[in-house]
């Protein structure tokens, strides 16, 4: 079966594309600050810049392990899924599950390796470039030499591989299971993590009422209460999603007429595929609404007061400003894959849908209302998992319940999730749309 799967990747080198961007942006995150780690163990780097470095480097490795294995195991599962078909005459003409899983399991794992190995050399110059940054805010000394060593490459081609690997295992697991019996206990554990993820996520943030406000750690607990909060959320997004549809449906239907008809319709029927797209909109909604508005609380505060900015302040909002960098990067480049990869796929079903009566110019109605909806949802409750980690900070810094910053950073993150859903699906849809309705669904069969 692996050298099926090798031959599936010679021959259909474009299904793998989303994969392997992910996984090369992934690698070249986690190397990059980890090489932090090399560069702090060298010789005669002293200890302030030795714990700036390796603050960043924990810090920010623990949230791009996270987003990798979320941006693979959204761009595996729509990859798999669309791969129906395939998977099924070969379960026609003898193979078996565990065969099918070894199958595409290998097909990620080589796709995976290739990413990380390709963002080895962008990862060395981009820690030049990150070094060089804590040196001019003063956080690292200008003596320190950059070392890229075995930490950044073992974690950085670990984790790539760790997370194609067991993405593909449990997108494929999904794929072929027969029994009631996989998909229960899979059910079981998917509402288990975020039952976790949500519990952890309350806790972290009331964690936050128990610290002394002018302390700087305390921005900790709040921000990784919402990244919790955000996971949770993002991990029952098919629920939330068929529940939104419920309440929208009529609305959306009178408002956008035909297009919203088979929109409607449309998003039940794919709500599971749907789910996938949802997942880095609230990741990057709750992850930039809470660590932005947090930092300008805390920066906003340290003027009110009068001080000026410790080496250990600058070292913070440092990482909090890198950390939506990536945030922002690394979401849209997921919400990117995952859309064109189910927008692209569904020329076949717009081809048929042109061809019992509807117009090109309803075909993209039904998409932008697609669009529109999970612009919404994902908004809605990634906001919602901000503001659970805004207000403790707030209420313990302050004194106050809200930020005084305003809406204006909120309405910036909300223009950039909805740019890139919109600007995705709509592109995605009238390129597909270019090809003749009779072809498209010929191409399909």
């Amino acid at each position: 079966m692996f050298t099926l799967a090798m031959s599936s990747v010679r021959q259909r080198p474009g299904r793998f594309v989303a994969t392997l961007l992910s996984a090369f942006l992934g690698a070249v995150i986690i190397m990059t600050f980890n090489s932090l780690h090399d560069t702090a163990g060298a010789r005669g780097v002293d200890d302030v810049s030795a714990e700036s470095m390796s603050t960043a480097a924990t810090v920010v490795g623990g949230y791009g392990s996270l987003l990798v294995f979320f941006a693979v195991a959204s761009t595996l599962t729509v990859n798999v899924r669309q791969r129906g078909g395939e998977i099924g005459l070969l379960r026609s003409t003898g193979a078996t599950p565990a065969q099918i899983k070894r199958m595409v399991v290998g097909e990620a794992a080589v796709v995976g390796l290739v990413g990380a190995l390709l963002a080895i050399a962008p990862a060395m110059l981009a820690g030049r470039g990150l070094l060089a940054m804590f040196q001019e805010s003063g956080q690292v000394a200008g003596s320190v030499r950059y070392a890229f060593g075995p930490i950044a490459l073992v974690s950085g081609l670990g984790i790539a591989l760790l997370a194609s690997v067991g993405a593909a295992f449990l997108a494929v697991r999904r794929a072929t299971g027969t029994g009631n019996r996989v998909r229960r206990s899979g059910g079981r554990g998917r509402k288990s993590a975020g039952y976790g993820a949500l519990v952890a996520g309350t806790g972290s943030a009331l964690t936050t009422f128990a610290m002394d406000g002018t302390d700087p750690m305390a921005m900790a607990p709040a921000a990784y209460g919402a990244i919790l909060l955000a996971a949770g959320f993002a991990v029952f997004s098919p629920v939330l999603l068929g529940t939104v549809l419920g309440r929208l449906s009529r609305p959306i239907e009178a408002l956008a007429g035909a297009g919203g008809y088979l929109a409607v319709h449309t998003m039940r029927r794919r709500v599971a595929e749907l789910s996938g797209v949802l997942m880095p909109l609230i990741l990057f909604t709750g992850m930039a609404t809470a660590t932005l508005y947090i930092q300008a609380v805390e920066t906003d505060a340290i003027k009110a007061s009068g001080l000026t900015k410790s080496v250990e302040d600058k070292n913070l909002e440092t990482l909090n400003l890198v950390v939506v960098g990536i945030i922002v990067v690394f979401s849209c480049v997921m919400l990117v894959n995952s859309l064109y990869a189910a927008t692209s796929y569904r020329r076949g079903e717009f081809g048929r849908q042109r061809l019992t009566g509807a117009t090109p110019g309803q075909v993209l109605a039904m998409v932008g209302c697609e669009g529109g909806v999970l612009t919404v949802t994902g908004v809605f409750l990634g906001s919602a998992a901000g503001l659970a980690g805004i207000v403790p900070f707030t209420s313990v810094r302050t004194g106050g319940i809200l930020p005084g910053q305003g809406l204006g950073i909120w309405f910036g993150i909300v223009a950039v999730a909805s740019a890139a859903t919109l600007v995705t699906s709509l592109g995605t849809a009238c390129r597909a749309l270019r090809t003749p309705a009779v072809a498209a669904v010929a191409v399909a069969a």
